[in-house]
């Protein structure tokens, strides 16, 4: 989710809830105790020199119960970062700690903010040898022409 949809969404709702992939909802007396840019740079196995920009929220619960972010507070906390965003309509991950840190990306879903899985690829499938998947066809839809046998069509 880029930032502008993000804030868009939280100009709608009352109360800010991040739902973790299993369905667990992130306690609501939580803090944003981080707000960044996080600017990637890396060299894929294909010899690429790539960039890649997000802006990354750090999500921790602290035992103070009675504490609650309020979505006008993180549209100031946004506002307060933008300088470190500038114009650029990023998309947003949230870290989140369970077991270790978890990176999330972000998706709506009614009134609550998902945290969606991240997945690893490889970026250069066509200069490191990986195989593309094949094409699964089913027998029955391929058109028979003339170059084809056919039972009784005199080819063998």
């Amino acid at each position: 989710m880029k930032i502008s949809t993000f804030k868009q969404h939280l100009n709608t709702v009352n109360n800010i809830n991040f739902v973790q992939p299993n369905g667990t909802l992130v306690p609501r007396h939580f803090h944003i105790t981080e707000a960044g840019l996080f600017t990637k740079n890396f060299i894929d196995c294909g010899g690429t020199v790539r960039e890649e920009k997000s802006i990354n929220f750090q999500v921790w619960v602290a035992r103070d119960t009675d504490h609650r972010l309020e979505p006008k507070k993180l549209l100031g906390i946004i506002e307060l970062s933008q300088k470190l965003f500038g114009n650029e309509d990023l998309e947003i991950e949230v870290e989140y700690q369970t077991d270790t840190v978890g990176k999330y990306g972000v998706d709506v879903q009614g009134e609550n903010f998902l945290l969606t899985a991240k997945q690893t690829d490889c970026l250069a499938k066509d200069n490191c040898g990986i195989p593309l998947d094949k094409q699964k066809l089913q027998l029955a839809a391929l058109e028979t022409s003339k170059t084809c046998c056919t039972p009784g069509g005199g080819c063998c």
